[in-house]
């Protein structure tokens, strides 16, 4: 199998490194970190021969559940089980049972912030708006306002009269968004926040509920998009949407100005605009 040797190198070092009280383990004399190849094939249920192999790098093909059960045993990180998946060709683990942390970090809110005159936000996976900056409050204010039960970018989307007044494309924008939600929340639709929410949504609106029923599924990309602001009018604004490298449970919108001639003022027109102060909680 194609990086079988990488993964055999990859345990070899990480069997090594293990605090054998850290496992229940014993010291062996003066030793008191790494585990012999026999107790880590019998920690994870695995034969002696079949690790061994494993780490000789021989042409084997481990199964996911055994790369999961090594994964356990050598007390992996996210990142590090999500490296030795990939090279044996399976997809990173599923977060299901993790809980959703709803606060951003001090330094997501510093970055947005730092984006004074760009309107951005945090969401994180089940779609909670968790942080903001001052230009975004300029050009939704609610976002600063509404209960912090309701502060969901769905929610909001479909119950909020305003956003509908301020998306001219409203109807395609909200079936994109029900689109890409289901995409994203994937298997965890059946946990309560999920749930809960697509519950709330489905006795709400009759349109979310037509667009739910029809499956759709689609990418949260980058676009043009066009908001008619009630202060300063029509803007042509460039979304942009990342997810940071060191937390690939937030997803962050960015609007910078579309390269024509009006844009950029009205952009500065609007964050000058008095807006209220109240920026995401720290």
């Amino acid at each position: 199998m194609r990086n079988v040797a990488l993964i055999g190198d990859f345990f070899r070092v990480r069997r090594g490194q293990l605090v054998r009280a850290e496992l229940g383990l014993p010291a062996e004399g003066r030793r008191t970190s790494g585990l012999r190849r026999e107790e880590v094939s019998y920690l994870s249920g695995v034969s002696i021969t079949w690790y061994t192999w494993l780490e000789q790098g021989r042409d084997i093909t481990p199964s996911r559940q055994v790369l999961d059960a090594l994964a356990r045993t050598m007390r992996l990180s996210a990142a590090e089980h999500a490296y030795v998946l990939s090279l044996a060709g399976y997809a990173a683990p599923q977060l299901a049972t993790d809980p959703i942390h709803h606060a951003v970090p001090a330094h997501m809110q510093q970055f947005l912030d730092a984006l004074a005159g760009y309107p951005a936000y945090a969401i994180t996976s089940d779609w909670w708006i968790s942080a903001w900056n001052t230009a975004c409050v300029a050009l939704y204010p609610n976002i600063a306002t509404v209960a912090a039960a309701d502060r969901n970018l769905l929610w909001l989307l479909f119950t909020d009269p305003y956003l509908r007044e301020l998306v001219p494309d409203w109807e395609f924008i909200s079936r994109h968004n029900v689109a890409a939600f289901r995409a994203k929340a994937g298997p965890r639709l059946a946990d309560p926040h999920f749930s809960q929410l697509v519950g709330r949504l489905l006795n709400a609106s009759e349109t979310f509920r037509t667009a739910w029923e029809s499956h759709g599924i689609e990418a949260l990309t980058s676009r043009e998009r066009l908001f008619r602001h009630p202060v300063v009018g029509d803007l042509h604004l460039e979304q942009h949407s990342m997810v940071p490298s060191d937390h690939s449970d937030l997803h962050l919108v960015i609007y910078t100005p579309m390269r024509s001639r009006d844009a950029p003022a009205r952009l500065r027109q609007l964050v000058d605009t008095r807006a209220p102060p109240t920026t995401s909680p720290r």
